[in-house]
């Protein structure tokens, strides 16, 4: 029996040396560090987690592999645009086109800082506008759009190579995954009740309490009083 239970952890460990190692192999070989590999491997243990949890609460299953072929595209998208360094080239073309008079080697990267603000002030200005709230709210809900989109469009100006290019969208893509589910989680609720009812054993209790009150009535006077 021991030998047996030693024949099965062994092979447990071989299957875990299998997929933390085989991850780590693929990571060095396709991204160029290992790191990405612990990094990916973090967040898709995250978003398989979230998946369960959402899914145990009530969010169909359907619902969760399709925000993943979502997330699928979206690193894709992104994966693919960093990596042959489509933002870059058409920051560089829109800041020639502009005129701005900066050195040509950071051009794109303020070229991608001025896009991306103006990219965040409109969309800021629509959410703002759809949103029912005080001036201030509104105010900072536009001031974080413009900041944020002044960062994403500073970061997508980098040159990051085919293998950066790819990992970044992979990482994207995880967090999509997982912010998606979050959010129609939110967005749709569950109900409390429901969820207890779910998981809450009454059935098997009501039975334990009936069988409990059966034996005590045919129990001999005296006995488990």
């Amino acid at each position: 029996m021991a030998l047996a239970a030693l024949a099965i952890a062994v092979l447990l460990f071989a299957g875990l040396l299998l997929v933390i190692g085989g991850s780590l192999f693929l990571a060095e070989w396709l991204l160029g560090s290992m790191g990405w590999g612990v990094f990916h491997g973090i967040l898709l243990a995250i978003g398989v987690a979230v998946a369960a949890g959402v899914i145990a609460v009530g969010l169909p299953a359907g619902r969760v592999l399709r925000w993943f072929l979502v997330a699928v595209v979206i690193a894709l998208a992104v994966g693919g645009a960093l990596g042959l360094e489509l933002p870059n080239q058409l920051y560089k073309g829109i800041g020639e086109s502009a005129g701005l008079t900066v050195e040509s080697g950071i051009r794109p990267l303020v070229a991608g800082l001025l896009v991306g603000a103006l990219v965040g002030l409109v969309l800021g200005i629509v959410v703002a506008a759809a949103t029912v709230g005080s001036g201030g709210g509104r105010l900072a809900t536009v001031t974080g759009l413009i900041v944020l989109g002044a960062l994403v469009g500073a970061f997508s100006a980098i040159t990051f190579g085919p293998q950066v290019g790819a990992a970044v969208g992979i990482t994207v893509g995880y967090v999509a995954w997982i912010t998606l589910m979050a959010f129609d989680l939110y967005r749709t609720g569950f109900d409390a009740e429901t969820l207890k009812n779910r998981f809450y054993p009454t059935a098997t209790i009501e039975t334990s309490k009936e069988t409990l009150e059966w034996l005590q009535k045919r129990m001999p006077p005296g006995i488990g009083s």
